[in-house]
């Protein structure tokens, strides 16, 4: 898949209400700081049209990137940043869980976890979660420059059982400096497009 446009369309805030987008939405949920603008970034082929930021639990809205006039990203807030209050974090929670319940365009949730260390709880429920509104959810393992390549195995079958994930289930190592993995990731995605086009 070869990207030619991404802009910016709607930033939905805890009281906004959802756009009816009139097409397929593929969506990325991660913990605060487990590269997800980042990755957006480099999937969308674009320097900084998902803000980064060295400070966790930035993106505290829903953001919708439209890609070539065809389809939706869609960048779900971080979780699990502990410096944001509780009642901040259910807030985000609450919306996460409407965008999830109401969307009818959505087709696919990626779900980002940092390879480097096993998931963590918040990993795990945000998982079972996904699943639980009727999802499948597609690991992205970021970092992967990170570790050494002979451990890559042993990271992604980590992440494998402690998700408890079916033994068919995709996962993508992804590294935001050498972009390993985004060929791959896009083809997946141009997949998931057509067949949900039909």
């Amino acid at each position: 898949m070869v990207i030619k446009y991404a802009e910016l369309e709607t930033v939905c805030g805890v009281t906004s209400r959802l756009p009816d987008n009139p097409d397929l939405e593929i969506a990325f949920a991660g913990k605060s700081n487990v590269g997800k603008s980042s990755l957006i970034n480099g999937l969308l082929n674009r320097k900084a049209l998902a803000r980064t930021s060295s400070q966790p639990g930035k993106t505290q809205t829903i953001n919708f990137y439209r890609v070539n006039d065809a389809f939706y990203f869609v960048d779900l807030p971080g979780y699990g940043y502990a410096k944001v209050s509780v009642k901040e974090r259910e807030k985000w929670g609450k919306m996460i869980e409407r965008y999830l319940h109401t969307s009818k365009k959505l087709i696919l949730v990626f779900l980002l976890i940092d390879i480097r260390h096993e998931p963590s709880a918040n990993d795990k429920l945000m998982y079972d979660w996904i699943v639980h509104n009727g999802f499948q959810p597609v690991i992205i393992a970021t970092k992967s420059d990170k570790i050494k390549r002979s451990q890559l195995q042993k990271q992604i079958k980590l992440i494998r059982t402690k998700l408890e994930m079916e033994s068919e289930n995709p996962i993508f190592p992804y590294s935001a400096l050498s972009k390993q993995g985004r060929d791959a990731i896009l083809d997946y995605i141009e997949s998931a497009l057509q067949m949900a086009e039909g």
